[in-house]
């Protein structure tokens, strides 16, 4: 059964690929034999210099708000959008097309490239990286909720518009108490990501924790580089539970 001429020619191609992908990617495990450097390395972070956790906690808040602001925009200005990018919403087949290449555009570009051409003529700081954040999420969070405005049930939006109801007004009462929990879903989706991508701004002078941490491995402060990376995984994991709870109140 499983030895059927398809199957064996997707095995095959899909062997080729990883065969070019490694080839590539220079994919060599034997460079593992230099692990004890690694270990070298790391016994450098120990103990820990808590003697800057109270600014590395302001950093760390700074880098929430970046990550909460940038998302909360983002969502803000992609919702009447994403009504522009459905196709059951959209007033025309061009407004359609045109609505879809630009939400396309915007979020095939990464944040670190927005944050580099913002930092140009918004300086160093977060409010570059809040922008950054906010254009691409005004892409991702445009597709993803215009495609869940295609999937909304027709049935309550002609019914409003059979008592004479206008259409924007039909959209909004029929379509938007639908997809709402699946927005809030994927905008604490978005918000996670947001904080981890707020880490990366920071090494180009985005501020936060992520900067800090930049710093200090650039002036070997190995012990409070440990402290840093721990912060992040704590921050990390109660931003999870947190969204997690939230879901499950709210969905």
């Amino acid at each position: 059964m499983w030895f059927k001429k398809s199957n064996i020619i997707t095995v095959v191609i899909l062997l080729v690929f990883i065969y070019f992908s490694m080839r590539l990617t220079e994919f060599d495990l034997t460079k593992f034999k230099d692990f004890r450097n690694m270990i070298d390395f790391l016994s450098q972070w120990f103990p820990m210099d808590f003697s800057q956790l109270p600014d590395m906690i302001q950093d760390t808040l700074e880098t929430l708000s970046m990550a909460f602001l940038g998302s909360v925009l983002g969502l803000i200005i992609a919702l009447p959008i994403s009504f522009l990018a459905a196709r059951n919403t959209a007033p025309s087949k061009a407004l359609f097309h045109f609505s879809r290449v630009a939400l396309s555009f915007v979020r095939s570009i990464p944040e670190i490239v927005f944050g580099l051409i913002l930092l140009t003529t918004l300086g160093l700081g977060p409010f570059p990286a809040v922008i950054a954040i906010m254009f691409h999420n005004v892409g991702v969070f445009g597709k993803l909720i215009s495609e869940l405005i295609e999937a909304a049930d027709p049935g309550p939006q002609e019914a409003m518009k059979a008592v004479g109801a206008k259409k924007w007004i039909a959209y909004l009462f029929s379509i938007m108490p639908q997809i709402w929990p699946n927005v809030l879903s994927q905008f604490f989706y978005r918000f996670e990501v947001a904080i981890r991508t707020s880490l990366i701004l920071g090494f180009i002078g985005g501020g936060g924790i992520g900067q800090r941490l930049f710093n200090d491995f650039k002036t070997f402060q190995y012990s409070a580089v440990s402290l840093d990376v721990l912060i992040i995984m704590v921050m990390v994991i109660i931003i999870d539970f947190l969204a997690s709870y939230v879901r499950n109140r709210i969905i």
